[in-house]
């Protein structure tokens, strides 16, 4: 895959690790691909370092811009710094102080815009015909597919006989580049996608074969909080997806704060929900050697102590 090779030196090979601790608890052998440890603290940055390595001289000079939520803001804020190429993020207004933090960090210049990520996509595609920069989509294009697909490959390549890969769902992307991946060597694993029972367009669409989306979607998986999937991913989804799941706030909440009790494993909301799904034992897993992708760990604490509290005291006393 050519991503892989563009990728080389730029991302970290993250580490696939056993969890006895929760193989226990979900009956299965559970291992965990540690993408809270990318660089970033995300998958994102895949995405958008082989899409920026793949830029040509001209558009290099015109410069990128993007919308994000956060990690895919991270991503396209490091991929140009190290590409010596200027890039504006537009983020949600409500977009986590630490993700905002963090994009400006990296170099990019933030533009606050919106109530959500489809306000702020709006506003970086005007601004990209207004000056003529790069457009770069956090799902729905090619080579952001292609970059989150070396997932999938070093999953394989570290765990050849995995049964099943669980992953994060929000537009898309990151489950149409290691489904992509993944069906290519071996058809045979199961890949499973996992939306919030309040942010379940992609599941949605999945099911109906066609786009179907969520005016409002709300979860504190704030990352995956997008109004459709794209066209691309979706396509792809249809294709290579094999089942969908979807998990409750308090499930995620439960995930999470479990990670970071029996691992010592911060992890964001959208990282938590592949999680969330394997404990729920729905999936029929048990017996099966399973992946799942800890898609992210950036948390703004303050947020999450807030969000989380009421239900964390509940989880504690249940």
């Amino acid at each position: 895959m050519q991503a892989t090779f563009r990728l080389r030196g730029h991302v970290h090979r993250t580490p696939l690790v056993h969890s006895q601790t929760f193989s226990r608890l979900t009956g299965t052998e559970l291992y965990l691909k540690l993408e809270n440890m990318q660089k970033t603290g995300a998958f994102k940055v895949r995405g958008a370092m082989n899409k920026v390595a793949a830029l040509s001289a001209a558009e290099r000079a015109a410069g990128v811009v993007t919308a994000s939520a956060g990690n895919h803001a991270q991503g396209v804020a490091l991929a140009a710094a190290q590409a010596g190429i200027p890039s504006t993020v537009v983020m949600p207004c409500g977009a986590p102080h630490a993700k905002i933090a963090a994009t400006e960090g990296y170099g990019s210049d933030v533009i606050l815009h919106g109530s959500g990520y489809d306000d702020a996509f709006e506003e970086a595609g005007r601004i990209a015909r207004a000056t003529g920069a790069t457009l770069i989509h956090a799902f729905d294009d090619p080579s952001v597919v292609a970059g989150q697909g070396t997932i999938g490959m070093e999953i394989v390549d570290d765990l050849p006989d995995v049964d099943a890969i669980v992953v994060p769902v929000g537009g898309g992307g990151l489950i149409s580049g290691i489904a992509l991946a993944v069906k290519s060597v071996c058809p045979a694993i199961r890949i499973i996608g996992v939306q919030p029972e309040t942010a379940s367009s992609g599941f949605d669409s999945w099911q109906s074969g066609k786009i179907s989306r969520a005016e409002r979607p709300v979860s504190v998986a704030d990352g995956l909080l997008v109004k459709q999937p794209g066209a691309l991913n979706l396509q792809m989804m249809l294709r290579y997806v094999d089942e969908f799941a979807l998990v409750s706030e308090e499930e995620i909440a439960r995930a999470m704060i479990m990670l970071l009790e029996r691992t010592k494993m911060l992890a964001e909301g959208a990282g938590a929900v592949a999680l969330a799904a394997v404990m729920h034992r729905s999936l029929g897993l048990e017996g099966k050697k399973v992946a799942l992708v800890l898609s992210g760990g950036n948390l703004d604490l303050l947020r999450w102590a807030h969000t989380l509290g009421p239900q964390t005291q509940t989880l504690h006393h249940a």
